[in-house]
């Protein structure tokens, strides 16, 4: 879905509507991007949303995106933050002095290609998917991407470019606040790295080129030459249908030709060094400068930032914003709040979602099924209200059912989604947790359910 575009260049702190390039999607009802209507996913599925109570057609093919609803330049200086090299003693993706030879557009795909993999993540529950991109960290398979690629699928399925070959993944952690996450690949070995360079050195005005799965068709990644717009950006991003948002900060601003299926892949330097990883793009693709003429814009993850977390997961460090190991199901859907935003405000879990329907003039969506979260929700004086529960998940067996209005997880009171998610992150599959909430007769309920594996963020 497009946006309105401000017809001249942004200043800096000014609003305008971009959108993520998301992972391309495969599956039922309109599959949206990360964050548009169309899937039913799980708690936290940064990228999967919900079918909405209507069942699903046939599977068909669709993009979809974010929609950034404010960029603006940080009052802050430059991004600070020692890069951290190879993530294992003797990996090759370490960080290297420039080289003095500029590269081609072709030089640098045969260079950064077969360190690249194309990630297809599967939502079990609803037969959804979602592709996007990875870059390979270590040659036994830790690869990093963006949290919105796989949050909420229940397998993760992963083709290096190098050696063609498909792995399974597991997902080692998550930060769904900086949009990183952290895949494994099962039995790999022997894989080409990324070249990593210093995103501290990065200016404005440098020539980057942007790698990645476009469209989620697989095969040889594509590439779109740019240079570098700003420094230091801070966006607000936003699902497209629903209005769920998110900040994200400290990022580099390009004017790459980034689409559907980019995200996770790797922007690099004109001397075939990864300096960034791809994660939003404009709305419709372009706005039209001062001189009248059409741009991109698209944002990227510092890889300084992205790989100093993709440590902190690697590491088994768990914090208020980072998750490790796999996500904790409940299985429920949220109602949308009915603020009356244009595009209506369904709530996708977590950051994003495989979408969530999506209500038209401001009319309630509803986000997709969720045990971990997600932004959003009605709230009132009985809880976060449910719009449907997942069959056969904690929360049905537990009683709960729409209309029902949660009031605490875990002993935390919650009065939106994002309680909920907020709420849930330091817990795993297995673990138990008391859930209350005020039923429909207006009685108010406690009991304790053990959460289930869920979506594979």
């Amino acid at each position: 879905m497009s946006q309105s575009h401000n017809p001249s260049t942004p200043e800096p702190g000014s609003e305008q509507d971009t959108s993520y390039p998301a992972a391309h999607r495969d599956g039922d009802q309109e599959p949206g991007g990360y964050g548009q209507p169309g899937y039913l996913g799980g708690p936290g599925f940064a990228g999967y949303g919900g079918y909405g109570m209507a069942p699903p057609p046939p599977p068909r093919r669709r993009r979809g995106g974010l929609v950034i609803t404010g960029a603006a330049a940080l009052a802050a200086g430059a991004l600070t933050g020692a890069l951290l090299g190879s993530m294992h003693p003797g990996g090759t993706g370490t960080a290297t002095a420039a080289s003095s030879t500029v590269l081609s557009a072709s030089q640098i795909a045969s260079r950064v290609d077969p360190a690249l993999v194309d990630i297809v993540s599967t939502d079990g529950y609803q037969g959804a998917e979602a592709a996007g991109t990875g870059i390979v960290l270590t040659p036994n398979g830790e690869v990093l991407t963006n949290n919105h690629v796989i949050n909420g699928a229940t397998s993760v399925k992963v083709t290096d470019i190098g050696n063609g070959r498909t792995y399974t993944a597991r997902v080692v952690g998550y930060d769904a606040s900086h949009d990183v996450a952290v895949l494994q690949l099962q039995g790999a070995s022997g894989l080409t790295t990324a070249n990593l360079g210093d995103s501290s050195s990065v200016q404005t005005g440098d020539a980057v080129t942007a790698l990645g799965n476009a469209g989620g068709k697989g095969g040889t990644p594509s590439v779109a030459a740019g240079a570098v717009t700003a420094l230091n950006q801070s966006i607000t991003a936003s699902e497209e249908m629903s209005g769920a948002s998110e900040q994200l900060t400290g990022l580099i601003e390009d004017n790459a030709n980034i689409q559907p299926g980019d995200s996770g892949g790797p922007l690099v330097n004109a001397y075939g060094q990864v300096i960034g990883m791809d994660t939003a793009a404009s709305s419709g693709s372009q706005f039209q400068s001062q001189s009248g003429q059409d741009t991109e814009q698209a944002y990227a993850i510092p890889v300084n930032e992205a790989v100093s977390v993709a440590k902190q997961i690697e590491g088994g460090t768990t914090s208020a914003d980072v998750h490790i190991g796999g996500t904790p199901f409940l299985g429920i859907e949220t109602q949308g709040s009915d603020s009356g935003n244009s595009s209506g405000n369904s709530s996708g879990n977590g950051f994003g979602g495989f979408g969530g329907s999506s209500g038209s003039s401001g009319s309630s969506g509803s986000s997709g099924f969720g045990g971990f979260g997600g932004f959003g929700g009605q709230s009132g004086s009985a809880g976060v209200t449910i719009a449907g529960v997942v069959s056969g998940s904690p929360a049905a067996q537990a009683g709960l059912s729409a209309g029902d209005g949660i009031t605490a997880v875990g002993g935390q009171s919650v009065s939106s989604a994002e309680d909920i998610s907020h709420a849930l992150v330091t817990y795993h599959p297995g673990d138990a947790i008391s859930i209350s909430w005020v039923d429909q007769a207006g009685q108010s309920q406690t009991t304790t359910v053990t959460l289930a594996t869920g979506p594979a963020a």
